[in-house]
């Protein structure tokens, strides 16, 4: 390791109660989503931090009190080296108000070894180690021949992406670290899609005509929609477990792709048989499927299934699928990652986590999702390689180990380091 970089990374510990500020400055902005709407002092300080390290800053509201803001740090010679992209979102889970806290959830405590408070795991320890990281290099002039590009974005949380924004405006690099909740592993992650059900009668009945449509010799056609869904609902269950039983990938528990009925609304009250009914579905898949062949299968299958049913046939499903925003509209996507570990990037990110950890890294699969989908989609490199662990996410007293946000922050400095001074 470079003598040099070696003498910064010595500096993560002499230097602890700056990186501890920086999170805990972090964590003092309340921007939980839901509700959302709420990042701008967070992102104009994200902003002002990132053009003190020399970085130019473009800054853009996506929602009314949502920002996303993008840093670039133009290399030495950025034709001739490898570009790189450092991504963390800046909102951070909802909190109800009767929920126990040790003191709040935007009060930050440091106490044994770790720092307690809302987005400490999730995912602010990984914006403040890899700001704290680049901060050092800054300091020490030291060279970074190739582009870095610094994103904090928002939505996360709910499906509203940020991220996919960024990869829309233009940005983009050789190799995107989401610095996202993954105890240290490199990850990558399946997919995650939501999607809306819906059976509609063409005619309402009044309740009082049931005995007509269910009896013989009613002479009434008709059907409740609620009814007709246990069908559909049945049709899902196949179908997961026929995935269950025919579909794997490495490191990924049998059985994880799933549908899951969520969510059901039907009806309008209890003079009326049911004439509509709507069932909220999110769909889990596999690192090397993509949600567009997911949908396919599904539709497909209930398509099938309404055929067999002599309503259902005349009155088929409908589908509305993903979304931008869990807020908006009601529903979001989260595209899958897959991870090469032939990638000389993520070789290089787990050589340096070996020389840091003396332990050899661990490639895996993430059990949630993050952003680092969106680029894969886009056709990105990506990796998700941050501190904090998932059972701390979103949880009372959420918190981090502060030798783990350490090894993280010395661990993205000699990686920032050596993949800028890649060639390509």
């Amino acid at each position: 390791m470079n003598t040099d970089i070696q003498s910064l990374i010595d500096q993560i510990d002499s230097r602890e109660g700056e990186l501890l500020d920086l999170l805990c400055k972090l964590v003092s902005f309340r921007t939980p989503a839901p509700p959302a709407r709420n990042t701008g002092e967070a992102q104009a300080f994200m902003a002002s931090y990132l053009e003190e390290l020399g970085f130019s800053v473009d800054r853009w509201e996506m929602y009314p009190g949502d920002f996303n803001v993008v840093g670039v740090l133009k290399g030495t010679d950025s034709e001739g080296y490898k570009s790189l992209i450092i991504n963390g979102h800046m909102d951070v889970a909802e909190v109800s108000p009767d929920e126990v806290w040790e003191t709040g959830p935007f009060d930050p405590v440091v106490r044994d070894g770790v720092v307690i408070g809302r987005g400490t795991a999730d995912m602010k320890g990984g914006l403040a180690g890899a700001l704290f990281a680049l901060k050092l290099l800054r300091e020490a002039g030291y060279p970074l021949p190739g582009d870095i590009t610094f994103q904090s974005v928002i939505g996360e949380e709910v499906g509203e992406a940020g991220t996919l924004d960024c990869c829309k405006r233009g940005y983009s690099a050789d190799l995107a670290l989401v610095v996202d909740t993954s105890d240290l592993q490199i990850e990558g992650q399946g997919g995650v899609i939501t999607g809306w059900i819906t059976i509609k009668s063409p005619q309402s009945f009044h309740d009082g005509t049931r005995r007509q449509m269910i009896h013989a010799g009613g002479g009434l056609v008709g059907a409740s929609a609620i009814e007709k869904m246990m069908k559909i609902i049945q049709g899902l269950q196949d179908l997961e477990r026929h995935w269950a039983v025919t579909k794997s990938y490495p490191g990924c528990p049998l059985g994880s792709t799933t549908i899951n009925p969520a969510v059901i609304e039907g009806g309008r009250h209890a003079a009326f048989i049911a004439d509509e009914c709507r069932l909220w579905i999110t769909v889990h898949y596999y690192p090397n499927e993509d949600h567009e062949t997911i949908v396919e299968e599904i539709e497909t299958h209930i398509r099938r299934v309404a055929d067999a049913d002599p309503w259902l046939r005349d009155n088929h499903p409908q589908f509305r699928w993903g979304g931008k925003s869990m807020i908006e509209d009601r529903g979001e996507i989260f595209p899958s990652l897959e991870l090469d570990p032939t990638h000389p990037g993520v070789r290089l990110l787990a050589s340096k986590y070996q020389a840091v950890t003396g332990q050899p890294a661990v490639l895996s699969v993430s059990p949630s999702v993050t952003d680092g989908g969106w680029f894969g989609h886009e056709g990105i490199p990506a990796a998700i390689f941050g501190p904090g662990k998932l059972r701390h996410a979103h949880a009372i007293n959420e918190q981090v180990s502060i030798e783990e946000l350490k090894d993280f922050t010395r661990i993205t400095l000699s990686f920032i380091a050596e993949w800028s001074a890649t060639r390509k």
